[in-house]
């Protein structure tokens, strides 16, 4: 009993703090989303600038995860966790004061020549952020599996992933409330209005749509709070330090590091191998890359951070653009539907443990047909803004359910020994779905409007929801599979 409370304290313990760790990831990450309007406004910074840096942050993040993947599986989780985001609070420092490296490169505050160097600035910092970002889940990919059994990873791992949305929340709120608290009031200045005026009436589609005390309204918004765009990165990389130290002082890679047995039901027989010449690489490779499983999460992986990420890093651009709030109503807006993904998240790991026994695959179906319904009543029907934000952020609910289940189901079918490696390769798949949905996004809606964007996500949901039906016979997990696996190899040597 002493042994099963001591774990139970330690198992908690672990998935809390890398909850609360892998949640400031996320919060020196999302906090580009709420400075893009300011960097547009001050700027003239257009959405298809925004999109390729996104993308090939994206496509470097993707990259990144599954090349982290292999190292975590043979270093600390916790010494690897702790320095990415040290690393990722350095770069989120250069890009606030990215202002000052044009500046000091180009020697000019304004114009073609500086704006060029800002968007170069900002998008070799992004880069960086996003790599190191790559250092923050595969050390949890590989740690969570060790301390949580099979038959309950879904519905504890599910809460875990409640982190992405609390960081993205608190990302949206504090960033909102920098964007409208903060700043140089500029309101005065008739050349930064003009300015201001101008970059938004050349970046905004449908500009001239607005009236001229909703245009005056948003400029005026933008001036009274000049340059806050830059404490969006600056307050989020201080905090970053502070969980960083969190990390490196209180974390554990495995129960055995503090004495405690392996989870039974995470025997996958690989002692069996120990010692013998390729043996590592064999079983990575029979688990993951020759896993049709694993390959079928990753593609799906593709449509749901389509979806995901096209709502989360262009939500606050759009609803200040197409639907008319102020850049704090969109942060709050965003903030709900990270909220409702918070409840969704949980319930879909619930429900795969207590409704279809531990199979992600099948959750995954149902969320993504009602993500599919929720966006095509956002997109295509015609209601007041506050419950238009309430059916968004119901979409939140179902899209954020296989995106934390993606993840858990790669990881229960890789088992425990090679669990960071599939969410590598499935993360890979995940990020061009996120660069995909920055170029799409950026394109498709500065030459045809945010309605067509919609309908493009309707249509990727429902490609997503076709793959995960083809899965409905996956088994549960791939322990079986590695026994199998480890029983054969130690015969053939």
């Amino acid at each position: 009993m002493t042994t099963n409370k001591s774990f139970r304290f330690w198992q908690w313990k672990t998935i809390i703090i890398s909850m609360v760790v892998y949640a400031i990831y996320y919060f020196v990450r999302k906090n580009f989303s709420i400075a893009m309007p300011g960097l547009t406004a001050e700027y003239g910074i257009t959405n298809t600038s925004f999109g390729i840096v996104i993308a090939i942050g994206s496509l470097i993040y993707g990259l990144s995860r599954f090349v982290n993947g292999f190292i975590v599986e043979r270093v600390s989780t916790k010494v690897f966790m702790g320095i990415g985001l040290l690393l990722c609070a350095i770069s989120n420092l250069g890009f606030g004061f990215g202002v000052d490296l044009g500046y000091w490169i180009t020697g000019v505050h304004e114009g073609p020549q500086f704006v060029n160097m800002l968007i170069l600035v900002m998008g070799i910092t992004i880069v960086l952020n996003q790599y190191f970002q790559g250092f923050g889940y595969p050390p949890c990919a590989r740690m969570l599996p060790q301390w949580i059994a099979p038959g309950e990873l879904a519905t504890k791992m599910s809460i875990w992933n409640t982190s992405h949305s609390i960081g993205a929340f608190s990302a949206v709120v504090v960033c909102g409330l920098i964007m409208t608290n903060m700043g140089a009031d500029m309101s005065g200045d008739s050349s930064i209005v003009a300015r201001i005026t101008a970059n938004l009436a050349s970046s905004i589609k449908g500009w001239e749509g607005f009236s001229g005390a909703e245009q005056t309204s948003r400029v005026m918004s933008y001036a009274a709070h000049y340059g806050a765009w830059r404490w969006c990165f600056i307050i989020p990389a201080i905090v970053a330090v502070g969980a960083a130290i969190l990390c490196f002082m209180t974390l554990k890679d495995s129960p055995q590091s503090v004495g405690l047995p392996e989870i039974a039901e995470t025997h996958t027989g690989k002692e069996a191998t120990e010692g013998k010449a390729g043996a590592h690489k064999a079983f990575l490779s029979h688990m993951v890359f020759r896993n049709k499983w694993i390959w079928m999460f990753s593609i799906a992986n593709i449509f749901v951070y389509v979806l995901r990420m096209g709502v989360l890093d262009w939500g606050p651009k759009f609803l200040t653009e197409d639907r008319g709030m102020n850049i704090n109503g969109a942060a709050w807006s965003v903030a709900v539907f990270e909220l409702t993904a918070i409840v969704g998240t949980i319930f879909a790991g619930w429900a795969t443990d207590h409704i279809f026994r531990g199979k992600a695959h099948r959750m995954c179906l149902f969320s993504m047909v009602g993500a599919v319904l929720f966006l095509g009543l956002f997109a295509l029907v015609e209601m007041p803004v506050v419950l238009s934000t309430i059916v968004l952020a119901l979409s939140g609910f179902c899209i954020y359910g296989p995106q934390a289940l993606i993840g858990i189901g790669s990881a229960n079918q890789a088992t425990k020994e090679a669990s960071a490696t599939a969410n590598g390769l499935a993360g890979i798949f995940g990020y061009v779905g996120s660069a995909l949905s920055a170029l799409g996004v950026g394109m498709i809606a500065d030459h045809f409007g945010w309605r067509a964007v919609f309908i493009t996500f309707i249509c990727v949901g429902i490609v997503g929801a076709l793959i995960f039906l083809a899965m409905w016979t996956a088994p549960r997990d791939g322990y079986e599979r590695s026994r199998k696996f480890t029983e054969n190899f130690g015969k053939n040597e």
